[in-house]
């Protein structure tokens, strides 16, 4: 079904990690780029404050990385202990490092789907409709290591457009993440910026939840504005990870935490992701299947 709806560590540094595991007396976080960093701290914040109740760590780390791959490099080389990655993240991941992480929770939108997907806006007052009536404009992307900001945009516009999208638009550009790509868009310094999106609900509410969302109820954005041009294939939406040094054990308290923290506390679970979701769903890599094949194939790791 997901087919279809898309296509050696030193001695020192292993016994360091292990120490960590057993003690876990401070728990390192790792925040996606993408939003401003102040808005991401503020979202988590509910977050730490639960995991310390809980588990009783002495301290909550938070690390806003300023792009994708300061996640990456940090759940690879051991100075992160979870994070929420996209699913193109996560093959990232995967692919440098498959013993790295484990996927053990997803997201579950208000219809009960685990997908979400990619959405191409542009300025109502640009006569922009359609993706085709983009030829020979400027595409914005996210980051490289977005999914639903680089990697479906780059292996999904082509087959609706006909043609690879350097050649079918004028130019490219990367705009550090979705928050500054959708701004790019509505500033006029992109005609269409790629964005991450539910796909339900209401246009004018931003739908219910993706970064599209979060700048409409910022009030970053008027949707009156704003038209929805393209949308992609339903997209997997990206796991929960936590850092196999950590153990079983952990990865099944983590779960069972997140699992309940919805109806625990809405409102930080609404912050944290970004919306309005139904809560979170177990996962398994095997869901990440075909997002690693098209990565290997598109961009590599």
């Amino acid at each position: 079904m997901l087919k279809k709806a898309l296509f050696a560590a030193t001695a020192l540094f292993a016994l360091a990690g292990a120490g960590h595991a057993a003690d876990l007396k401070e728990f390192r976080i790792g925040i996606l780029g993408g939003e401003n960093e102040t808005d991401r701290l503020r979202n988590y914040a509910c977050l730490a404050d639960h995991l310390k109740q809980e588990f009783g760590f002495e301290k909550v780390s938070l690390f806003p990385a300023a792009d994708y791959d300061g996640v990456i490099q940090g759940l690879l080389g051991g100075t992160l202990d979870f994070a929420e990655l996209g699913a193109s993240g996560y093959a990232a991941v995967y692919i440098k490092d498959p013993k790295a992480v484990t996927p053990i929770l997803t997201t579950q939108q208000k219809d009960g789907s685990t997908g979400y997907y990619s959405i191409g806006l542009a300025l109502k007052s640009s006569g922009i409709k359609s993706i085709k009536d983009a030829k020979g404009k400027k595409l914005g992307y996210a980051d490289p290591d977005s999914t639903s900001g680089y990697l479906v945009p780059l292996t999904q516009i082509p087959k609706d457009t006909g043609m690879p999208n350097d050649k079918f638009f004028a130019s490219t550009q990367f705009n550090g993440g979705h928050e500054n790509n959708l701004l790019a868009a509505y500033d006029g310094k992109v005609d269409v910026a790629v964005d991450d999106s539910s796909g339900l609900g209401d246009f004018k509410d931003g739908y219910t939840s993706g970064t599209f969302r979060k700048e409409v109820d910022k009030g970053a954005v008027d949707p009156n504005k704003l038209v929805e041009v393209w949308r992609s294939p339903l997209i997997p939406n990206g796991p929960l990870v936590v850092r196999n040094a950590l153990g079983q054990d952990w990865q099944t308290k983590l779960a069972a935490f997140f699992t309940a923290l919805p109806e625990k506390d809405h409102k930080c679970f609404a912050a944290v992701e970004g919306g309005d979701y139904k809560g979170y769903s177990p996962v398994k890599h095997d869901f990440y299947n075909a997002v690693v094949e098209v990565r290997k194939a598109a961009i590599g790791g």
